[in-house]
């Protein structure tokens, strides 16, 4: 069965874009824990293509098919988890890039370049990191893995914090700033 990519963002309610994340059945990684450890000869390079042993991974759904197998842990190492392998991946910046936003009243939600779906809120914050000059933002996704938000994403959240005259967003009940700490 080929894949079949959700709708684009903007014709999309925020109650459609939770009922696709319900949804999605993800793989239980957080509950496998396999013995074999290894590398895994990949790469997830700063502005989000995968690379395995150099060559780029051209196939989305194989890479949508590895994301989903992602966690991150305490020490900010990635790894790719199965029920049988753990394999590490070198991951430049972050495991995600979020390309694209819509707000509904005061939630917002995030298409990834892998097309997942997240809605902000206190189980997916935001967070600024970097210094006023050169920030960057961030959004939890899973498993301890981020999105960075690219260019015209941190353009779009940037225009809805400044619609208030501050410089933070509220979705999902919880606020966040967008100034670097």
């Amino acid at each position: 069965m080929p894949y079949e990519p959700p709708p684009e963002l903007s014709g999309l309610s925020l109650a459609e874009v939770a009922e696709l994340v319900a949804a999605r059945k993800l793989p239980p990684v957080s509950q496998w824990e396999p013995a074999h450890v290894e590398d895994s000869h990949m790469r997830i390079a700063a502005d989000g293509l995968w690379y395995h042993e150099g060559g780029e991974i051209r196939r989305p759904a194989m890479v949508r098919a590895f994301a989903s197998l992602l966690t991150r842990d305490e020490d900010g190492q990635h790894w790719l988890v199965t029920p049988s392998q753990k394999l590490s991946i070198e991951v430049e910046d972050a495991a995600f890039i979020a390309v694209d936003l819509k707000r509904e009243g005061r939630d917002i939600a995030f298409r990834l370049n892998t097309d997942d779906l997240i809605i902000a809120g206190p189980e997916h914050p935001i967070r600024s990191h970097g210094d006023p000059d050169t920030p960057a933002l961030y959004l939890a996704v899973r498993n301890g893995t981020e999105a960075r938000l690219n260019r015209s994403t941190y353009a779009q959240l940037a225009e809805i914090a400044l619609e208030n005259d501050e410089l933070a967003v509220t979705s999902g009940g919880a606020t966040f700033s967008l100034t670097p700490a």
